[in-house]
């Protein structure tokens, strides 16, 4: 049967199967493969010998007829062919090249900056012009709009990739280049046509010609007209320099690469070092072309600055190189040129590259008009190849034509295929949430499939790293704990020098001072005023600063909790019932609380919080948070009890109340108009309402309007600026800015606009004075007080259940801040955080102050306020999470200034209390986000269109997923 008869195969290079065990990846020194299209064969290949990397490159120069013709295969199978010889598919032999170990810099890889250049214009008015540019994924210039288009993901043609193969199989190919300006390029590229009879003499001179013409950037085409008449005006001159400066030594970018023993582009006649003007035919028209070249390079001469794009090199990631693509069509080729050069060294090459990063790759692709079709495609083929993670790490290793077509087999392999009919190629597609790794194209998959991991091993290994193995001896977790942190202790108060810590430090503060003063008055009420707002400030003054300095863990953020009122409440009312002293019994209790908690740290009890689960800790999570959230909707609507609204249409709420003085208040201020004061006032002065309206609450138009106004408005404000740093507007600086202060400008706005309204509202209560709140206590607590000495053994047992309480609101909040997620680098502390705690209950206990843990929501707000992102992110790329910013001196500053908020009065007293609450709003909602379990019921209420692509919507039935929530709910 002819040959040309058969059906076109895959043309994925094929080589015959060879077994290579772990080493053969890892230390080889290559072997040399050879793929192509499927031709007539008129012979067999043997297997290929071993050869050392010394050689000279001949491979790609010799002769159309010395090239193997093979067959293709696809990818992660080995193939048959036609008479039973099995082939080597393209990804092992990917992944055998760049198992390569190689000692000199010139293969090591750089992040890369593709550019694509194409030739625009007609006859002397041709310039290379920037069409496109990639980091990681695609931006192109907009044909009417002369901008940027927004980044997307690149959508190739496969006609344009299988051409691509093509070019690069016949093309030229220059590795390890010893050139540093674009004229040395040009002539190296120009000759090595010239000996491969790609081209002859006569048009060698067009062809560098064309090379050479001026270079014309995007951010350069803007207006600027001092840049265009320069241009013009040094086309028209002579220079006769023969020889363009190096402009990389303007940049310190400190690379630096070792020329490899093999040849430095591969031709049979020559090899190029050291002086590439050696042996090589001279231009004998240097003055004609030189008057074309790169402006870039012209400027160097003149002694000019070349005008990059350095706005654009924030984008770009530190030690990046450049590679750059030119296509053009020219008149005097018969048909397409190509040439692919890799530099041994990479420069930067005059304004070959809008940015001053240095270049390594260049492509060039010229083609004649008849075969315009494509070509541009072509261009962005390779350019998008270029930006992809496996085949870039194989151009810098490739050692000669076979490994870049290796790579490009294996693109072919992995690249997914859409149809024609069901997907519009102008549809531009945006860049995705989440890319997967790329390791496993890199990696070769193990021989053997792994043995089980023992999963006992493997938990008791997590352990171990977190401090959460028993160590056996006394006290022996809290000594690693120690040992842990110490080393961190510096570096806990100089990483706090950000401008993130200052807006942190704010909203916290104001984030606890709230709660503190709520939770004060309603131990006020639950205690009798033994303790109230005063005594709160003071212990988490105290508690803080202590837990600040000294915790295993400084992001988990102190404070009253709701399990801890409760307990103080009962205890009251158990000592009202009783006659005895409630704040003595209370300080055995607190004292046996301490000692327990020591037994507990002795004993490496902690330990145990290895068994808290996912399940208990966002069911946890979630609780408090749905408590936030209540309690703020709740504070608000209290406000519209005291101040309610008048829904009687026009009937006026009675309103008519009188105060009476009484005789010794009259006699001893004669002078006073009594009847023009308030309630308050009137009941201060001994005063008698009188009236119908007495009986009604004082009616004060809009307060609750304007409270819920508040509320709602600090929420949202809170919510949108926090986001601020998505949005489209301004510098990203600017964007950083406003969402790191996002809370503390919507807490200022919101009290501004209270303030101008001037409507009553009800303000934070500060207490002025430091002293107890309760003028028959002071700061210290007598043991007994009047109780009975058996008292002291009695208080064992509430103490038990506080320490259980206490326990379990530390730990698992501290399990939820420590958690993977978070990618923590300092370590945990579970011993330490409670060897602390047990000191601080015991000073509390001492000093009749409230005893703080603990507090969740204000924990995980404090960590989701510390998150790092990258700096540095590709167009259309999301900034990736790094991390927190671990430290201790926010939480000492908030407590300190909590410490100082009584000498803060006169400024704090103009705070609106409904825009606290809408902080509270915004903590309960923002610790939500992650919560799977949250997640897990909002997806009970969507559509099964409209539900996320969640990776466990995939693999488990919706009704089993719903049926769990509720389960948890329950």
């Amino acid at each position: 049967m002819d040959p040309l008869d058969e059906a076109p195969k895959d043309p994925g290079a094929q080589l015959p199967a060879q077994t290579y065990d772990e080493t053969d990846y890892e230390g080889h020194r290559a072997h040399t493969f050879y793929v192509g299209v499927h031709v007539p064969l008129d012979r067999r290949h043997s297997h290929r010998r071993h050869k050392h990397h010394h050689r000279n490159s001949e491979v790609s120069n010799s002769s159309e007829e010395d090239r193997p013709q093979l067959l293709g295969t696809r990818r992660g199978r080995l193939s048959i062919s036609e008479d039973g010889e099995i082939f080597t598919p393209p990804a092992q032999r990917v992944q055998f090249i760049l198992g390569e170990d190689v000692d000199d810099g010139s293969s090591e890889t750089h992040p890369l900056f593709s550019e694509m250049l194409e030739l625009i214009g007609d006859g002397d008015e041709m310039e290379w012009r920037e069409t496109a540019r990639w980091i990681k994924f695609e931006e192109v210039v907009e044909e009417g709009g002369n901008r940027w288009s927004k980044p997307h993901v690149a959508t190739l043609s496969l006609h344009s990739l299988f051409e691509l193969r093509s070019l690069v199989l016949n093309g030229s190919i220059i590795l390890d280049m010893e050139a540093k300006t674009l004229e040395e390029i040009a002539d190296l590229v120009t000759d090595n046509f010239i000996s491969k009879g790609t081209i002859t003499e006569e048009i060698k001179d067009k062809v560098k010609e064309i090379l050479l013409k001026r270079i014309r950037h995007q951010h350069q085409c803007k207006g600027h007209v001092l840049h265009i008449i320069r241009s013009l005006t040094e086309i028209g001159k002579n220079h006769s320099t023969s020889r363009i400066e190096d402009h990389s030594h303007s940049f310190s970018f400190g690379y630096t690469g070792k020329t490899p023993e093999f040849g430095k582009f591969l031709t049979v006649h020559s090899q190029v070092g050291g002086d590439k003007s050696e042996g090589l035919t001279k231009s004998t028209s240097a003055t004609s072309i030189h008057r074309n070249h790169s402006t870039g390079d012209l400027g160097s001469m003149n002694g000019d600055i070349v005008h990059h794009n350095l706005q654009f090199m924030r984008k770009i990631p530190p030690g990046s190189e450049a590679s750059n693509i030119l296509v053009g069509e020219v008149d005097f080729l018969e048909k397409p040129l190509a040439a692919f050069l890799r530099l041994n060294t990479s420069a930067v090459v005059g304004d070959l590259t809008e940015v001053p990063v240095p270049t390594r790759f260049i492509f060039v692709l010229l083609y004649p008009p008849a075969m315009n079709s494509g070509y541009h495609e072509v261009g962005r083929a390779m350019a998008t190849l270029m930006s992809d993670e496996v085949f870039h790490e194989v151009a810098y290793k490739a050692k000669n034509r076979n490994h870049l077509l290796a790579g490009i087999d294996e693109f072919l392999d992995a690249v997914t295929v859409l149809p024609p009919a069901e997907w519009d190629p102008a549809i531009r597609i945006e860049p995705p949430a989440a890319i997967p790794s790329q390791d496993v194209r890199k990696k070769p998959p193990p021989e053997k499939p792994p043995a089980e991991i023992d999963e006992e091993d493997e938990e008791e290994r997590y352990r171990e790293e977190n401090g959460l193995s028993r160590t056996g001896k006394l006290f022996g977790g809290l000594q690693n704990d120690i040992k842990r942190k110490l080393p961190w202790y510096l570096s806990d108060f100089k990483d706090a020098l950000s401008l993130q810590c200052v807006a942190t430090w704010i909203f916290l503060y104001f984030a606890c001072l709230s709660p503190i003063i709520t939770f004060g008055g309603l131990l006020s009420e639950a205690t009798g005023k033994n303790m109230a707002a005063m005594e709160s400030l003071v212990s988490g003054f105290v508690c803080g600063i202590v837990y600040g300095f000294f915790s295993g863990q400084p992001l988990t953020i102190l404070g009253s909790t709701g399990p801890v009122l409760v307990f103080e409440t009962i205890v009251y009312d158990f000592c009202l019932r009783i006659g005895w002293d409630y704040m003595s019994l209370r300080f055995w209790i607190g004292t046996w609380i301490s000692v327990i908690l020591f037994i507990l740290v002795a004993t490496d009890a902690s330990a145990s919080v290895c068994y808290i689960t996912r399940f208990t800790e966002e069911n946890f999570a979630t609780l408090i948070a749905f408590i936030f959230i209540y309690k703020s909707v709740e504070n608000v609507f209290s406000i519209g009890k005291r101040y309610p609204i008048n829904t009687s249409g026009f009937t006026n709420i009675p309103s008519k109340c009188y105060c009476i003085p009484n005789e010794i208040a009259q006699q001893g201020h004669p002078e006073m108009d009594w009847s023009h004061f308030n309630r308050t006032t009137c009941l201060s002065y001994n005063g008698t309402l009188v009236g119908e309206g007495c009986s009604t609450s004082e009616y004060v138009p809009d307060v609750f309007l304007m409270s819920i106004l508040l509320y709602i408005g600090t929420f949202l404000l809170s919510v949108v600026l926090k986001d601020f740093k998505n949005a489209l507007f301004f510098p990203a600086k600017v964007r950083q800015f406003v969402s790191d202060f996002a809370v503390i400008i919507a807490i200022f706005s919101m009290s501004f606009l209270d303030f101008k309204v001037n409507i009553p509202t009800p303000k934070l209560e500060v207490p002025k004075e430091f002293k107890p709140t309760l003028s028959t206590r002071g700061w210290v607590i007598p043991p007994f007080n009047g109780n009975p000495i058996y008292t002291a053994l009695l208080a064992l047992l509430p103490a038990l259940l506080g320490t259980i309480l206490i326990f379990m609101d530390q730990q698992i909040s501290a399990v939820i801040i420590n958690r993977k997620e978070n990618k923590l680098k300092k370590g945990c502390g579970y011993h330490l955080d409670l060897f602390v705690l047990a000191i601080l209950i015991e000073i509390c206990s001492l000093m009749g102050l409230p005893w703080f843990v603990a507090a969740t929501v204000l924990s995980i707000n404090h960590v989701n306020s510390l998150k790092l992102e990258s700096e540095c992110a590709a167009p259309g790329e999301k900034p990736q999470f790094l991390g927190v910013r671990e430290q201790r001196v926010t939480h000492i500053l908030i407590f300190l200034t909590i410490g100082l908020s009584v000498f803060l009065t006169p400024i704090l007293k103009h705070i609106p209390m409904p825009v606290l609450f809408g902080v509270f709003l915004y903590m309960g909602v923002s610790s939500l986000k992650g919560l799977q379990f949250f997640d897990r019921i909002l997806i009970m209420f969507m559509p099964p269109k409209y539900q996320p692509d969640y990776m466990f919507l995939r693999q488990v039935n919706i009704i089993i997923v719903i049926l769990e929530s509720d389960h948890k709910s329950l």
